[in-house]
């Protein structure tokens, strides 16, 4: 076994060298982890044709977790244990991945909600390298979920706003059933700042950028009833994130051109045909066409998002900060996603040039949304003290309704391009 922080050390060796490496990150799970690790285990035995090993990272429990661990090493051949300090699960992924000598590096939860079934159709393209990311996803049309409506619409919500704010291109950030070429890992953890739960998104989105391939895969996926997870945190972690991470594309901080050379996949060439028609002055495959209709319907979908994610931060907020703070915290982080999505995805703008006058007719346009939501409250909170919280959220919908119409005038004049 391996520590991190502490005095353990590494205690016996694979006979043959490990080819996936299944990482499970564990905090406080000493009743679960015995039957999840036994069940990997035997699946793995009987399904995956490599060498492999399961390494079990112990993410600073207060309980039995780490002395279950030893002994589940201690019982089944290939599974080693890394003990850290410190919580964070892109903590213990980043550790663990990190001290891997396999090619090819997995993880999944605990729980094991998704079904063992599609380990082996996620890892195979890297092991075969066509792909050098894969992940789960619960959103596809073949995938089969069982899980609440809540936690239905949190998801859903919060990938459209990835896609909004960021571009992302993946359809669920937040599976946990993800894999990654070890080479491809070498590269991307070192940029990888968030140690949380935003671990996974803020890899996949420079996994994109850089031009590197995600592999997807519709799993069938239960979710757990005895999850842990602060929703509320989690979601306003997830946000900051987002807003640091947008900061840091939009202003080129990180080495993207750099990582994409390293490790990214170059462009395919057009075909002669295409080139000529692109030489007329048709639209080429990626660019953004400048026509009302299609921008409309990009403008609509980053708004759809926006508003989602809006309404989120403001119910996760509303019960400790009050109505009009949690609104304008909702308006602002929302508003500067907003401009930087339309101004990527719906007017096809990319780089820094005009960037400043952008942000500040979003901000035009966010100072009229909470002009208009701001004062719909207070009209509401005039006529009812205390109003039903449905009738609260459908008067912001239908103000930001009215909002998202001005930003869109006031946007389109100022980023309209030819």
């Amino acid at each position: 076994m391996t520590a991190l922080g502490g005095p353990r050390a590494a205690v016996r060796a694979r006979p043959t060298a490990a080819v996936l490496d299944v990482v499970i990150p564990v905090y406080n799970e000493e009743v679960d982890l015995g039957p999840c690790v036994r069940r990997l285990h035997a699946h793995l035995s009987a399904n995956f044709p490599y060498p492999f090993q399961i390494t079990i990272a112990d993410n600073a429990s207060v309980d039995d977790t780490l002395k279950v661990a030893d002994g589940l090493a201690g019982e089944l051949p290939g599974v080693e244990v890394l003990h850290l300090d410190a919580k964070g699960r892109g903590r213990a992924l980043s550790a663990a991945w990190s001290a891997s000598s396999a090619p090819v590096l997995a993880y999944m939860d605990v729980d094991l909600s998704t079904d063992l079934a599609a380990l082996l159709p996620l890892v195979a393209p890297l092991i075969s390298g066509h792909s050098d990311l894969a992940i789960g996803t619960r959103l596809a049309r073949t995938s089969r979920v069982v899980r609440g409506a809540k936690r239905e619409v949190i998801s859903r919500a919060y990938n459209l706003l990835l896609r909004g704010a960021l571009a992302a291109r993946f359809s669920d950030a937040q599976c946990g059933f993800k894999a990654i070429r070890a080479d491809v890992a070498a590269e991307l953890l070192p940029l990888v700042r968030d140690t949380g739960w935003f671990f996974d998104t803020e890899l996949l989105v420079l996994a994109q950028r850089a031009g590197l391939r995600i592999h997807e895969v519709p799993v069938d996926w239960v979710d757990d009833p005895d999850s842990r997870v602060d929703i509320v945190a989690t979601a306003l972690a997830d946000l900051r994130g987002v807003g640091r991470l947008g900061r840091a594309l939009l202003t080129g901080a990180l080495p993207l051109a750099d990582l994409r050379a390293q490790v990214g996949r170059a462009p395919l060439t057009a075909p002669p045909a295409q080139s000529g028609q692109a030489q007329l002055g048709q639209a080429q495959p990626g660019q953004v066409p400048v026509g009302l209709p299609r921008q409309l319907v990009r403008f609509a979908a980053v708004g759809v998002a926006s508003t989602l994610a809006y309404l989120l931060l403001f119910v996760a907020t509303r019960g400790m900060l009050g109505a009009q703070p949690a609104n304008l915290l909702a308006l602002l982080v929302t508003a500067v996603a907003n401009t930087a999505a339309n101004r990527r995805l719906t007017f096809g703008i990319s780089g820094r040039r005009h960037a400043g006058r952008h942000h500040a007719q979003g901000l035009l346009a966010f100072a009229l949304g909470l002009a208009l939501t701001s004062g719909s409250l207070a009209v509401l909170h005039a006529v009812h003290a205390v109003p039903a919280r449905p009738v609260e959220l459908a008067v912001l919908v239908a103000a930001n309704l009215a909002a998202t119409v001005l930003r869109f005038v006031l946007l389109r004049l100022g980023m309209h391009h030819r």
